[in-house]
């Protein structure tokens, strides 16, 4: 009995002590400035986001190399009149550390961007909307791995009016004549 508390506080002790990157008060991981994306009513189109991992830190990629490592995903929601397509990740960079020598993991580290396919509706409305999600990712340094965090996230996208379709002259006939 004395063995499995003394067990369980140690596993207590550790993961207490690894919450937080010791000595950071910013998040490891920020969004940079995003511009306002411009998309026509009715058709794709992609913005791209840009994220910043602090030096001397890194993070899994969307696919990492394990299936025990905690991927980077980024969810956005949207107004019902805008279509969320996919999102679009870059690959990773592959890299051995300290911790585990002759395994490559594969990760983000300083800038990499993430694409948001966004379609609007046809009859959405034009104007500005703001969209919303989280980037969830797991943070390590080259000594440990820290709990997976959730950066909210939000950016702006124009909708643009389409250009009136083209109109068919309905007393033409299809055929041609000679």
């Amino acid at each position: 009995m004395r063995k499995l508390l003394v067990s369980s506080f140690l596993i207590f002790a550790i993961s207490a002590c690894a919450q937080e990157p010791l000595g950071l008060k910013s998040p490891v991981v920020s969004m940079k400035p995003a511009p306002v994306f411009t998309v026509t009513q009715g058709k794709p189109g992609t913005a791209s986001l840009t994220f910043h991992v602090t030096n001397g830190y890194h993070i899994n990629s969307n696919r990492p190399r394990s299936e025990f490592l905690i991927p980077t995903s980024l969810k956005v929601s949207a107004d019902t009149d805008i279509v969320i397509g996919g999102v679009t990740y870059p690959e990773g960079e592959d890299m051995s550390f300290a911790f585990a020598p002759d395994d490559k993991l594969n990760v983000y580290t300083r800038d990499f961007a993430v694409g948001v396919i966004i379609r609007p509706l046809r009859g959405a409305q034009s104007g500005k909307y703001m969209l919303r999600g989280s980037l969830k990712y797991q943070a390590c340094d080259n000594a440990a791995c820290y709990p997976p965090k959730q950066l909210p996230i939000n950016f702006e996208v124009r909708i643009a009016k389409a250009p009136p379709a083209a109109r068919k002259n309905p007393a033409q006939s299809p055929h041609s004549h000679r």
